[in-house]
Formats: structure tokens, sequence, C-alpha cells
């Protein structure tokens, strides 16, 4: 970074006792900062003043797959040598992580049959001692059907889209993404496939880490929040807020997380952890957001998570407008029709029409591998009976796009209609996820 050295004689100069008494301190601190800010200009130029967004921040989130991955699995085994070892600690772990899942009672190599990759965390091999801390990924398309019939077996409905802000208090500072610290590595790194939660995880870079900043979780106007969430295609929030309090320099660290949501930094639940030393802080950061992200799916199910409809005011509004205008168009209608003939004897009368239903706009998550997909998407959704409209509010080719559909009648409707078209649908609160 350049530094902006002050000539001497401007560093020198101060106003007298007269100029002080006239201009005060706010007046002092005022001409201060304009000095030092002439002086930089002119001593290295606007071009050179480094800009707030650069330098190395951001970590970008791994690719979320459809496998499900169980990590931060022990295992500490013995074998003949440490081939034999290795291996008994990997079927160890297999094993654990199954039951992690709280899958039906299988073989060992039933079990490694489903296994798509172990990752390595941590090791520690002897001659005839095997020390680890492993990760197990399961095939999905293998795996999912048992943990489905399985007691406490995989959600298949997931949330609205929720963008993350994850805030970490380290050292008396709050910061989110303002340089690469251990919460954000925890977040970006945590495989979102097996989760109910639908996690929309910025990446940081850029102007990312101007926006989202610790700041941002406790601001209320909704129109501000409704400009951040367009831009990242989310319906609501959430805060997983970190607090690491260290006892004293290379002694226990102590972890306070709180899971919070929505633009009012609305409270859930709390817990705390304690890692021994700061070797052990990534450690405790994986354990509290796998329990965090078990808040998040329990809050889903009481209903906690449903999309803040103050957001969504202004499209609430259009929505209620323009309803009103259709009925207004309908009462005047029958003024202009010429009446109905009179029924002859053995044919049936007319069945008067039912009111017209209720207006609701939804949010419909699908998959969208390229842009045909999401032309054929919207016009599924368009073509069902009742839809007014359904435009993209978020495209992502190769992930999940997101669009919104207003529609007269409920959500309910909606998911039968699209259920009779072929499509496979998950229902959450108020927004469906489709997929063929």
């Amino acid at each position: 970074m350049a530094l902006a050295i002050i000539p001497e004689p401007l560093r020198s100069t101060r106003p007298g006792p007269a100029g002080r008494l006239a201009i005060g301190p706010a007046g002092q601190l005022v001409l201060g900062l304009s000095l030092a800010l002439a002086v930089a200009l002119m001593a290295i130029g606007p071009a050179r003043l480094i800009a707030q967004i650069e330098g190395e921040r951001g970590i970008a989130p791994v690719a979320a797959t459809t496998d499900i991955q169980i990590g931060g699995i022990e295992v500490n085994v013995t074998g003949k040598n440490a081939v034999e070892a290795r291996a008994a600690g990997w079927k160890l772990a297999q094993r654990k992580a199954w039951e992690a899942l709280k899958g039906p009672q299988m073989s060992d190599e039933q079990i490694d049959a489903m296994v798509s990759a172990v990752v390595i965390e941590r090791e520690q091999i002897g001659p005839k001692r095997y020390i680890a801390r492993l990760g197990v990924i399961f095939d999905r398309a293998k795996a999912g059907a048992f943990l489905v019939t399985g007691e406490g077996g995989m959600l298949r409905s997931r949330s609205a889209p929720l963008l993350v802000i994850p805030v970490l208090y380290s050292g008396g500072a709050a910061q989110v993404f303002e340089v690469r610290g251990p919460w954000q590595r925890a977040w970006a790194n945590f495989q979102t496939s097996a989760s109910a939660i639908d996690y929309v995880r910025p990446v940081g870079a850029g102007g990312e880490s101007l926006i989202l900043d610790a700041g941002q979780a406790g601001r209320r106007s909704r129109i501000w929040w409704r400009n951040v969430l367009d831009q990242f295609g989310a319906v609501d929030v959430i805060m997983p807020v970190a607090r690491l309090e260290r006892q004293w320099p290379g002694g226990p660290v102590n972890g306070t997380f709180t899971a919070r949501y929505g633009p009012d930094n609305t409270y859930i639940d709390s817990f705390t952890l304690t890692a021994a030393d700061d070797r052990g802080v990534p450690r405790m950061l994986n354990e509290a957001l796998v329990r965090l992200d078990q808040i998040y799916a329990g809050a889903l199910m009481q209903g906690l998570l449903r999309p803040d409809p103050t957001l969504v005011a202004e499209q609430n509004a259009y929505d209620s407008a323009l309803a009103a205008i259709r009925a207004a168009a309908q009462a005047a209608a029958p003024a202009s029709v010429e009446p109905a003939a009179t029924p002859t004897p053995g044919q049936p009368s007319p069945v008067p029409t039912a009111a017209a239903a209720a207006v609701n706009t939804y949010v419909v998550q699908f998959a969208s591998p390229d842009a045909r997909a999401v032309d054929a998407a919207l016009a599924a959704v368009r073509g069902v009976a009742g839809v007014q409209g359904a435009s993209t509010s978020s495209i992502a080719i190769g992930g999940t796009s997101v669009m919104r559909v207003t529609i007269s009648g409920d959500i309910d409707a909606l998911a039968a209609a699209l259920r009779a078209r072929g499509w496979q649908v998950s229902a959450g609160s108020n927004a469906l996820s489709i997929r063929r």
C-alpha cells in the first residue's frame, strides 16, 4: 500500500490559540482530515489510492453435489501392519458414518458398496496403528433409497433460498468477508446437499465484502434488504454468529454460537463449545456448523423460516391491485354481454361459476443445467391452469434457478398440477422445488 508522506511544513504548522478557539475541536478534526486527504491526492494521485474492496478476501464455496457427506469421524485402530490398520480404520469410519445417517443394519461390504469416496481430514500412521479424522461420502443414488425409508432419513423437502451471512466476533472485532476468516472457510467447505436448508453462500470477494458486513445484520430497511437478496437470488436471510473468546495466549478457546434469521435479526437458539487451543478451533467451528444446520432445519419444520412477507410487500401490493382491476372488469362484463338463451326443457341449467380464487405469489426453484431447462421449466409452470405470470428472479446455469409465480389459487393446487405434468415436487414454506 502506498504511504503518503506529509511535508514537514504541513506537519509542523498548527493554528494558534485564537485559531484553535475559533474552529474548536470538531473543526480541528475536519481540518486535519481534509488536509491529509488533499496531501495524499497530491502525493500519490487518485489512480494509486487503494480501494477498500481490493486484497485477498473471499473463499469460493465448494460445489454442492448430490452425494451425502459425513465428516469429522474419529478412528483409532490397530492391525498387523500399517496397511491393515488403515483399511480397518476406513471400514470403521464407513460404519460410523452410516450409523450417523441412521440407516438400516447392513454388513461392512454392503456399506462399502455405497461409498463413493473417503476424505482424509487428518491422519497419523504408525507401524501397527492408525489414528485419523475422516469424512465419508455416500452415493445418493445407491444410499438414498435406504435413508428415505429408515428412521430419521434424509429430508426431501427443502427451504426457500436463504442468504447466509456468517458473522465472526474474534479479538473484539466483528468480521464477515473483510478477511479470509475460519468461520467463512467452514461455511465455504460445508456440503449443503444433505441439508434441508437451501443455503445461498456468497463468495465474499469484490464488492460483496462491502454489502455483506456485520452491520448489515442490524439494518431493518426492507427496501435495502430486498435489493441485497435480489442480487443473490434469495428470498430471506440467516445470520449464524460465532463469538470466540481466548482465555489466555495458547490456552482454551470458548465459542458461543447463535442462530439468527430474518431482516429483524430474530434469535432462534444458541450453544457453547470449547477448543483446547487455537489448533482445535477449525474442528470446533465445523462441529458448530453441523449443530447450527440442525437448528435451522428444526426451525424450518416448525415454520419459523417462512419467508418474511414484508420483504415482498411491493409485489403483494401489485398483485392486490391487479386482482382488484380484474374483479372490476369481471363485474362490468355482464352489462355488455347478451343475455343467455333460456334453456329448453330437458337441458340442464347452467351451473353458476364459483368466485374467483385469491391471487397469490410463490417461489419455485428448479434445476437449470442449461438454458433449455430454464425455458422448459417456465413453459411448464406457465401452462398450469390459473397461473397469471411466471418470471425468473435468479438464473444459475449449472445450478438451481428461482422463479416467481403468480397464481389464482393456493400452493397445493400448483404442486398438484406440476406433478400431473411429470415433475417431482417438494413443498416448503410458500415455496416449491421442482425437478425432472
